[in-house]
């Protein structure tokens, strides 16, 4: 174990001293920024976030549509939006409930402060996996 602290910058915040998060996918052609909190935090372990990300969950989180902004060209499959030129998944237009579903992993800052508050399709969650910590449980899609 190291002796030295881990050093994390500064969140970042706008005029106003909203917080804002930036992402995009792996070549750069595809950005995104979000203002404010998300809405929930979660991780979903059903067959096809495993089949959208090559792994056995995915982390993702949701925020308001007016909260988030991209640039860049994207092509979408099955409502999940991706970079044409390196493939990586960035973002989920969800049009049933005006929200935008962000895949953790897009964001150039490890997304250490944003906790799952729920975890779905725990029936398939991989039995090494250990449950979150103060997380709901859902056996499938949560309500």
């Amino acid at each position: 174990m190291s002796d030295y602290p881990v050093l994390r910058p500064e969140p970042r915040a706008d005029v106003g001293g909203e917080r804002l998060r930036q992402g995009g996918c792996s070549c750069g052609a595809v950005r995104f920024t979000l203002r404010g909190e998300p809405l929930v935090v979660g991780i979903c372990h059903c067959t096809e976030c495993r089949k959208a990300t090559g792994a056995v969950a995915m982390a993702y989180a949701d925020w308001a549509r007016d909260a988030f902004t991209t640039t860049g060209e994207v092509r979408t499959h099955r409502g999940r939006s991706f970079c044409p030129a390196c493939g990586s998944r960035v973002f989920h237009l969800a049009e049933r409930d005006g929200t935008v579903e962000i895949l953790l992993g897009a964001l150039d800052e490890a997304p250490g402060d944003l906790r799952p508050t729920r975890e779905g399709w725990i029936i398939r969650r991989e039995p090494w996996l250990a449950p979150i910590a103060g997380a709901g449980q859902f056996d499938r899609d949560p309500a």
